[in-house]
């Protein structure tokens, strides 16, 4: 009796397959000893690519975290620092002329700044003041893209201030204002990639829409 439940239980087992009921060749390796560290090389990396996906949520959520308190006014150390607005024109300009002292070892000084960033907002000299500068200052220190170099008037950049001007200027001047400008652009409608995909796209979407409402 015994004898025939179990060659029973053999024929049910789909062909191939192990005694545990897993394919024998399902990651294209053999069960042989001989096998074995090809084995454990596919357990390693099917370990290492779920700890990169983990590491990318986390590193994500840290990420939306800074963003987000760059974006609202805050309290440091009992001081009030305004927002830094990614869409800010200003607030593009400063970031776009602090990557440009990132290799300067000495750092910069506030007057160094004024006629980098009046040439980027398109005005003169005069009209952007010590005093406002040196707001601007400020509040990139308190939001910890810059800090002062010790004993001195000058500053330089963080290591978060880096990466975050980079992903700010880059971001804007690359992406954000180039991708616009083809789709919005009719001169560019026809020739540029995105404005074709993106027509596209809106003409399935809206195909989409339709059927879904007649139905």
């Amino acid at each position: 009796m015994g004898s025939s439940n179990k060659n029973c239980e053999t024929s049910n087992r789909p062909k191939g397959s192990s005694l545990s009921g897993w394919p024998r060749n399902d990651f294209g390796v053999g069960r042989r000893l001989k096998n074995l560290p090809a084995l454990l090389q596919i357990g390693l990396d099917a370990n290492r690519r779920v700890l990169q996906v983990e590491q990318l949520t986390h590193d994500c959520h840290i990420g939306a975290q800074a963003f987000d308190q760059l974006q609202k006014p805050a309290e440091v150390n009992g001081q009030h620092v305004s927002a830094l607005p990614f869409g800010q024109e200003r607030v593009q300009a400063l970031l776009t002329v602090l990557v440009r002292f990132c290799l300067q070892p000495g750092g910069f000084r506030n007057r160094q700044l004024r006629p980098l960033l009046a040439q980027l907002l398109g005005l003169s000299e005069s009209q952007i003041s010590p005093g406002r500068m040196s707001y601007d200052l400020h509040r990139l220190r308190l939001h910890r893209l810059i800090e002062r170099v010790p004993k001195t008037q000058r500053y330089r950049l963080t290591a978060f201030g880096l990466k975050t001007a980079l992903f700010y200027s880059r971001t804007y001047q690359r992406l954000l204002r180039r991708g616009l400008s083809e789709l919005h652009a009719r001169r560019l409608s026809e020739s540029s990639a995105l404005a074709i995909d993106f027509a596209k796209f809106q003409k399935a979407l809206e195909a989409y829409i339709a059927e879904k409402l007649a139905a």
